[in-house]
């Protein structure tokens, strides 16, 4: 009787100690975890309306993969520049995956670029989304570690004398920041489309880019009090944000989203490539 007792009790304590450290662990989530827990909110999957249908076959773009230092491998999408150069950009995707929306403003950036090597990365690992309902349990399956490899890994494709500029759209627009920091000194440029900015002032001082940012002011997530926040991070880390906010909603860029806003999108593009040229030199 007096084992069972004590098996009993050392098994709550177990189970304590382990809903201990779980809370622990979640308690301080960061910016990119902060946004995929969006996907639990019912409000935020039901103003994510499914994608209409795109198909973009393109002559340039081509699929191929990489080993990660995690031992796996990372298949990406890329255009390759048409003469050797150290200029290239990292695109990450919306929560909906790698699609043909991000391959077909991928070789639009491309073009209007001129002399670059676009990598689109797919950090879901192939999975690509056409339900909301996927596309939250997707983004929500994530983890930081897998992520960061797959990051890391397109940064040594590139390799050490890249200069890398990065873009991405909702949950590629936060994911587009984190990439700029990893990519330490080689990073020349990030531009990020209504994603979670990074809230952490100490990690914002490591930039060494800045940073340019294309917000939605009727996004009820990443709303204008967000924004602002990030803003002032921005500038206590005495770093550049490059601010445009238009009267639209999240996901006002995608031209397969039912809410796509063609002037503010047409603006964003503009900015967006103003931006990038001088750093890709």
């Amino acid at each position: 009787m007096k084992k069972f007792l004590l098996l009993t009790l050392l098994t709550f304590c177990g189970v304590f100690a382990f809903s201990q450290s779980k809370v622990v662990c979640c308690s301080n989530p960061s910016a990119t975890q902060q946004f995929a827990m969006l996907a639990s909110n019912k409000d935020f999957r039901m103003s994510h309306k499914n994608p209409l249908k795109i198909h973009f076959q393109s002559s340039i773009g081509k699929p191929i993969t990489y080993k990660t230092a995690d031992g796996k491998d990372a298949a990406a999408y890329e255009l390759k520049a048409k003469n050797a150069t150290n200029n290239y950009i990292l695109v990450i995707h919306e929560w909906w995956g790698l699609n043909d929306f991000v391959k077909l403003e991928s070789e639009k950036i491309y073009s209007a670029l001129g002399n670059v090597n676009v990598i689109d990365l797919d950090l879901y690992d192939g999975k690509v989304a056409t339900t909301r309902e996927d596309a939250g349990k997707y983004m929500q399956s994530v983890k930081e570690d897998r992520a960061k490899a797959i990051i890391n890994g397109a940064i040594a494709y590139a390799g050490p004398k890249a200069h890398i500029a990065t873009i991405g759209w909702c949950f590629g627009g936060g994911w587009s920041l984190q990439t700029t920091l990893l990519a330490g000194k080689q990073a020349v440029a990030c531009v990020m489309y209504y994603g979670m900015p990074e809230q952490d002032i100490n990690r914002l001082k490591a930039l060494h880019a800045d940073v340019l940012g294309n917000f939605a002011n009727k996004d009820q997530w990443i709303n204008p009090k967000v924004v602002a926040k990030f803003d002032s991070s921005m500038k206590v880390a005495g770093k550049k944000l490059y601010l445009h906010q238009y009267d639209a909603d999240h996901g006002f860029a995608n031209p397969s989203n039912p809410i796509y806003n063609s002037e503010a999108t047409k603006d964003a593009y503009a900015n967006t490539i103003a931006f990038l040229k001088p750093r890709l030199k």
